[in-house]
């Protein structure tokens, strides 16, 4: 059955994404700002403090207490697709996938705008981000490295960097550039607006971090996973980021019972979370060192600040030996589905499938000189990781390139999050799609389908029931029928997904395997 296919309407312009939001002009708010977008890599949506988290994270809670927290924030699941949808504002299949082809990338857009576009960390995608409109660069071109000793993937400004063979770690050096970028940005020219996408490894496996930060957590997880959700999901309902009538999903039969562990296990299980924990620890240090520098600039005020996830906690268990250190260089740690699914609370999977634990992303926004929204709230909106290219443009008054030298570019999926920032409303999506291997999703409004490795289409009323335990397909027939035909015909006709990609779901659920 072939269904209707209604498209969001194309965007071309800043003066378009205005006129349309009719409810936030940047020039009657501030100037253009600076933005600063940062993403973290493989952080579970309940990782931060003020997402419900332990681990300590003080300078992201205190930008969540200035700005603005979102609670319905979406990602692709999946570490290159999100970076895709980032930079682009499309669907990754529809920006050509790691290609980029028929996508530009912000800086591409906001350089001829009078910008100054800097880069750190995780590229993750085809050629360098020198020849993708960004000035500045320094990170590594690999989808994941040793944090200690690096890989052979680290550029510097489009050169090969040689990683120092003692005191490097991948999180301190992303920070570090950042600071010297936007300051020898500022010092070649106090005016010029800068555009800042860090992008951390952090902190995505191995899970590898000082040992101070480490031991710093040793011992804190004793009581296993069960025991973090149940403490996680009461710090989001008393804080307000979650309504109660989302009830907190159970533990899957890929999640052992911690009872069944030994006492060697437990142990093994706490000193492991104990280092991603260590992880996430250190690269908020590294924002407080930023965040001071910005402040120490005179930039502070007039700088937009974005901070997101590109995908949920990882499940994957691929650790390789337990006998050397996290602080050593030549560990290889991972954790599992125990403590992916306490990084995910309240919800259900994890990292690559399109259940709301893998595209559930934290997001906050801070922008001193230019947010209306009231300090320390929530915006329940739903938006996703392809409205921040819209909402760059908005801001800075550039316009979208209608081809780049790859070719010419699909119109633009993303809507501006200024109108949020306003503290109103916005004209959200039509729908929003998701689709990652044999994972698949869409949302219109607030039904949901979802299918993981392609088992059953699955339907979900998401505003009484975001966690996703009541499934209405067997209710509700013809609205699960029209969502995912929706589904099948945007991935063919837009996101250009190939048939192999586009089978229909199988009958049967499919188990986990682990990957």
């Amino acid at each position: 059955m072939r269904i209707p296919l209604p498209l969001p309407r194309p965007i071309v312009a800043a003066a378009s994404l205005v006129l349309c939001a009719g409810l936030f002009t940047p020039a009657a708010a501030a100037p253009r700002p600076n933005i600063v977008l940062i993403m973290a890599d493989d952080l579970g949506f309940a990782d931060l403090g003020c997402y419900g988290s332990e681990i300590e994270t003080p300078h992201l809670d205190a930008l969540a207490a200035g700005g603005v927290r979102f609670t319905q924030f979406y990602n692709t699941a999946k570490c290159h697709s999100s970076r895709v949808a980032l930079l682009t504002g499309l669907y990754c299949g529809q920006a050509g996938n790691e290609s980029l082809a028929h996508g530009a990338t912000i800086a591409e857009a906001l350089r001829p705008a009078g910008y100054a576009t800097l880069m750190t960390g995780k590229w993750h995608l085809r050629g360098e981000p020198t020849e993708r409109g960004f000035d500045r660069y320094f990170g590594h071109l690999s989808g994941a490295t040793n944090f200690f000793t690096g890989d052979d993937t680290f550029r510097l400004d489009g050169e090969e960097f040689e990683v120092p063979a003692e005191g490097f770690y991948t999180t301190d050096a992303v920070t570090d550039y950042s600071i010297r970028f936007i300051s020898e940005s500022l010092e070649a020219n106090p005016e010029k607006p800068f555009f800042l996408y860090a992008a951390y490894n952090a902190p995505h496996y191995p899970l590898q971090a000082p040992e101070a930060e480490v031991m710093k957590y040793r011992g804190q997880y004793r009581e296993g996973w069960a025991a973090l959700r149940r403490e996680r999901y009461a710090r989001q309902l008393d804080s307000g980021l979650i309504p109660a009538r989302w009830a907190l999903s159970p533990q899957p039969d890929t999640v052992r019972d911690w009872e069944s562990l030994s006492e060697e296990e437990r142990d093994w299980e706490d000193f492991r979370m104990a280092a991603y924990a260590g992880m996430v620890d250190r690269l908020d240090q590294g924002l407080g060192r930023l965040f001071e520098h910005l402040k120490a600039k005179g930039v502070w005020e007039d700088t937009l600040v974005m901070f997101c996830s590109d995908n949920g906690a990882c499940p994957f268990e691929r650790t390789r030996g337990r006998d050397k250190m996290p602080w050593d260089p030549a560990s290889y740690w991972t954790y599992d589905t125990g403590w992916a699914h306490a990084g995910n609370t309240p919800f259900r999977w994890y990292k690559q499938n399109q259940h709301e634990g893998g595209i559930s992303s934290p997001m906050i926004a801070h922008w001193p000189a230019g947010m209306k929204a009231e300090a320390g709230s929530f915006c329940r909106e739903p938006a996703h990781l392809i409205d921040f290219m819209a909402t760059c443009l908005d801001l800075s008054g550039a316009d979208y390139p209608a081809e780049t030298p790859r070719g010419k570019t699909d119109p633009l999926m993303g809507r501006s999050l200024a109108p949020l920032f306003a503290g109103g409303g916005r004209e959200g999506h039509e729908f929003l799609y998701f689709h990652f291997s044999n994972n698949r999703a869409l949302r219109r409004g607030d039904w949901k389908v979802v299918s993981a490795r392609g088992g059953p289409w699955e339907l979900y009323h998401l505003a009484e029931d975001r966690t996703e335990l009541r499934d209405l397909a067997e209710a509700e027939p013809e609205r699960l029928a029209a969502l995912s035909g929706e589904w099948h015909a945007f991935a063919e006709e837009v996101d250009r997904l190939p048939e192999r990609q586009r089978k229909p779901a199988r009958d049967e659920a499919q188990a986990w395997k682990g990957n």
